[in-house]
C-alpha cells in the first residue's frame, strides 16, 4: 500500500512541475469565533436531540437526583474512581477502581461519566479518559451512558474542539447513541456502545 502510494504521489508532483503551476496555499483559517455562552449551549442541547439522545437542563446539586430519576435508586451505576461524590449520593455505584472486569460492566445498568467537552455545531461531546470519564470501556460496554456537560466546557466547533484537546490522549467523540445502518440503510442501535444516551446539561 505504501508502495503504491508513493507512485501516486510521485506522479501528482510529476505532472505538477511539468505543468509549471505553482503551489496552491491551503486555507487554514478555519472557524474559531470567541465562544457564545448560553447560544452555544442551546444549539449543543438541539444537535444532541437530533441524535435520539435525551438532553436534561438541570442544576449542579441535582445531577444524583437525575440519575436515580432516570434509571431508578437500585440501579447499579458504574462510575470512574475519580468521581465526584456529590454526583453519586444515594445511588448504587459500583466504582471502576480495579478495573472491573467485562462482565461486570456488561451487567451494569448503566454508567456515569464526565467529558472533556463538548461540540455545539454537532452536539457531540469528547471523552479523553481524563477526570470524571474514567477508561473507555466504561462508556462502550454498559447498555445506557449518562454523561455530565457542563455548560462552560461547550466549544463553537470541531476546529476550537481540536485546539482544546490534549491529541496524545485517547480521544473518543460521541454523537448521540450507538447506531448503524445495514446496506437496506436499517438503524440499528446498540451494536458497538450504549443504546440509551442522556446527557446532563449542567449550568456553570
Amino acid at each position: 500500500m505504501s508502495d503504491a502510494k508513493s507512485v501516486v504521489l510521485h506522479r501528482i508532483r510529476t505532472a505538477l512541475a511539468a505543468s509549471g503551476t505553482d503551489r496552491v496555499p491551503v486555507p487554514r483559517d478555519y472557524d474559531r469565533h470567541p465562544l457564545q455562552g448560553r447560544a452555544d449551549a442551546d444549539r449543543f442541547a438541539a444537535a444532541v436531540e437530533r441524535y435520539h439522545a435525551r438532553v436534561h437542563r438541570i442544576e449542579e446539586h441535582a445531577i444524583a437526583a437525575t440519575v436515580i430519576r432516570l434509571c431508578g435508586a437500585a440501579a447499579r451505576v458504574v462510575v470512574p474512581a475519580d468521581i465526584p461524590a456529590a454526583w453519586i449520593e444515594s445511588l448504587t455505584a459500583v466504582t471502576d477502581s480495579e478495573p472491573l472486569p467485562i462482565a461486570v460492566l456488561d451487567g451494569a445498568d448503566a454508567v456515569l461519566t464526565g467529558c472533556a467537552l463538548a461540540i455545539a455545531a454537532t452536539g457531540t461531546f469528547v471523552l479523553d479518559s481524563g477526570a470524571a470519564q474514567g477508561r473507555r470501556a466504561l462508556t462502550l460496554v454498559p447498555d445506557h451512558h449518562l454523561c455530565v456537560v457542563f455548560t462552560d466546557q461547550i466549544v463553537g466547533t470541531v476546529p476550537q474542539a481540536f485546539a482544546a484537546l490534549d491529541p496524545n490522549r485517547p480521544l473518543t467523540f460521541v454523537s448521540g447513541p450507538s447506531a448503524t445502518s445495514d446496506i437496506e440503510l436499517d438503524r440499528v442501535e446498540g451494536v458497538h456502545g450504549p443504546r440509551t444516551l442522556d446527557v446532563l446539561l449542567v449550568e456553570r
